[in-house]
């Protein structure tokens, strides 16, 4: 299983990646939506990269509560803890 530091690297990774945001505007408590510019669309396609570097599913209403790029890591512990289906 990855670890916090793990999960935290591969999501800056495809923040910076995927939506071209400086990596140093990503820190744990920077909001995805007001300070990263992340709109609902972004939210779908950084689910499908989390989904295939865990090989969990990501249900919506779990991504729901996430605000914050630390929310994003606690959602990815969370699914990765649990004995569920993979995706």
């Amino acid at each position: 299983m990855a670890s916090r530091d793990q999960l935290y690297e591969k999501l800056t990774e495809y923040l910076v990646d995927l939506f071209e945001i400086p990596a140093e505007k990503i820190t744990p408590q920077a909001k995805l939506f007001e300070e990263l510019d992340l709109d609902s669309i972004d939210a779908v396609d950084l689910i499908v990269k989390l989904q295939e570097f865990t090989g969990r599913r990501v249900k919506p209403e779990d991504f729901k509560a996430v605000r914050t790029v630390k929310d994003v890591v606690d959602c990815l512990e969370r699914l990765l803890a649990t004995d569920d289906i993979p995706a």
